[in-house]
């Protein structure tokens, strides 16, 4: 078959069509979202049909996705480690319905936070579902580990979680792929109460899962996931999972590691593979990209006084994303400084792009809040999160998804009048309807600045959900029709914009101000595919 070049995300993507995918459902967000992108760029998968188009959050992408599951078809669910907290009711509940047509949950984490809100750890979810996980360790893995997530998933009426950390996600190295398996045709559960959650049913479904988790744990075994490799130095074992198994090849290039290692790709894992591992080394060291999870479930099932390094006794630094160096020091193996940075070279903070709509949208509020005391803009999660930055210090907060205008909610009933919630237009749509409605509902005292650029624009330009329809949702939720003010980011209209912001400021009760102007980097991707279809069209 082939052989590609691919990013960790794209081999995903590329195993899931030859699984034979017919639907992928996602939200943008960093690393995850080049799995969705790369299915829509595909030819084979625009010729067998496969649904891709972007779903609304990350809950609505889980619950269409079981949806699918159910109806036959293989549906694969991707989102970063912080939309699955959005996903998390679906996708825990997914766990006792089980599946009836494989379904794949891609759960990409971001050790060292390069783009997110905290480093939490997707395996924890798994964990807490008791699903199986699938943690590839290179490009290979995961295109292989996809396909084999979908077997294993139908194998078992279960849906399986793949999970992905930054490195793997957005390097690149070569895979060969194998044959295109066929899409199923829809069918219907055999037992059609199977995804019905009543009491009496759920208390079945779950102790069927419960059975099923001793033959969870023998697969990692059989497929080879888990595997044992021996070493002739006993004096310390290795664990490594994920791409810290591949940290630890780097450090012995072209050589065998001495010691004996156990590589973890899937959970749950036997307890039976480790005791082999344990029983014949002096001491472990567990390399693990995350949480300590499997060191700390080692430290409650074997800690029968031999050492156990890792994450826990900081051989291992618990916060941030491991690397070969750092793994190479808790070998005890010498580890060569790099160069001091020198003085001279400072660190540049990121800004908004020239040109960006949220400098003049942020620039106006600003101007209109030197009247009231600092501190009242509560933001959400986008681009504009920048504007906490030099020069325009404008928010105040950002937590998760949505809670800008529930959080001016609760700031403006301590009293905090008038608050203000800076969001997105799609992270409105995301999951910021439901605190408007909250706040129309409360007649809470608060200004909503929502910013319309038209786009997703922090994870790469992706289409918003609410394109076109932001008015009529929000009228839809109750705001006041004379309250709902629309106006155009630019500096010519910075005194107009300025006073929309003083009268709603001054006003007691829910207003939305619109900031509308296109994003400025699919403003100008748009206007270069404009001028290469004219230069094609003249030739």
């Amino acid at each position: 078959m082939d052989k590609l070049l691919l990013l960790g995300d794209e081999a995903v993507a590329q195993g899931a069509i030859d699984a034979g995918l017919s639907g992928v459902y996602a939200y943008p967000g960093t690393p995850s979202t080049e799995i969705t992108e790369y299915i829509q760029a595909s030819k084979e998968a625009k010729g067998r049909n496969i649904v891709s188009d972007w779903s609304a959050n990350e809950k609505t992408a889980m619950e269409t996705a079981i949806g699918m599951s159910y109806a036959g078809k293989k549906a694969l669910v991707c989102m970063k480690h912080v939309g699955l907290n959005v996903a998390a009711d679906a996708f825990v509940n997914s766990a006792m319905t089980g599946a009836h047509g494989g379904l794949v949950v891609v759960s990409a984490d971001d050790p060292s936070m390069h783009s997110s809100q905290n480093e939490q750890d997707s395996r924890f979810y798994g964990k807490f579902a008791q699903i199986p996980v699938l943690e590839p360790s290179n490009q290979q893995e995961a295109y292989d580990m996809t396909r084999y997530a979908f077997d294993l998933s139908e194998k078992y009426g279960t849906p399986v979680m793949l999970r992905l950390t930054t490195r793997l996600s957005h390097s690149r190295a070569g895979i060969i792929r194998k044959e295109m398996k066929e899409q199923n045709k829809m069918s219907l559960p055999s037992d059609l109460k199977q995804f019905v959650l009543l009491p009496a049913i759920a208390r079945k479904r779950y102790n069927t899962l419960l059975a099923k988790q001793d033959a969870f744990a023998e697969e990692g075994i059989q497929s080879e996931n888990n595997i044992l490799i021996d070493g002739k130095d006993k004096s310390m074992g290795i664990i490594a999972s994920g791409i810290a198994y591949n940290y630890l090849l780097e450090n012995f290039p072209g050589e065998t590691i001495p010691y004996p290692v156990l590589k973890i790709s899937q959970y749950p894992v036997s307890k039976k593979v480790i005791k082999s591992l344990y029983d014949q080394v002096e001491s472990i060291l567990v390399l693990e990209e995350g949480y300590p999870i499997i060191e700390e479930g080692l430290r409650g099932i074997l800690d029968e006084g031999k050492t156990i390094k890792g994450r826990m006794d900081d051989t291992l630094p618990m916060a941030g994303e491991l690397n070969p160096r750092k793994v190479r020091k808790a070998l005890g193996m010498e580890t060569p400084e790099g160069y001091a940075i020198p003085e001279i070279l400072e660190g540049r903070p990121p800004l908004l792009c020239d040109g960006c709509p949220h400098w003049d949208s942020f620039g106006a509020l600003n101007e209109a809040l030197t009247s009231y005391s600092k501190g009242r803009v509560l933001s959400d999660i986008g681009c504009y999160t920048l504007s906490a930055l030099p020069p325009l210090n404008s928010i105040n907060s950002c937590v998760d998804m949505g809670a800008s205008i529930t959080m001016a909610i609760g700031a403006a009933e301590a009293g905090l009048v008038p608050a203000v919630a800076a969001i997105g237009d799609s992270t409105f749509t995301h999951s910021g309807m439901t605190g408007l409605l909250d706040a129309v509902n409360k007649k809470a005292p608060i200004t909503v600045l929502l910013m319309d650029n038209a786009t997703t624009g922090m994870t790469g330009g992706q289409d918003s959900a609410g394109f076109g329809k932001l008015e009529n949702i929000i009228l839809g939720l109750g705001v006041e029709q004379e309250h709902v003010r629309v106006i155009n980011p630019l500096r010519r209209h910075h005194d107009d914009n300025v006073n929309v912001f003083k009268e709603e400021l001054a006003f007691e009760g829910v207003s939305v101000i619109i900031a509308r102007r296109e994003c400025i980097q699919t403003l100008a991707r748009r206007m270069k595919q404009k001028h290469a279809k004219k230069e094609t069209a003249a030739s």
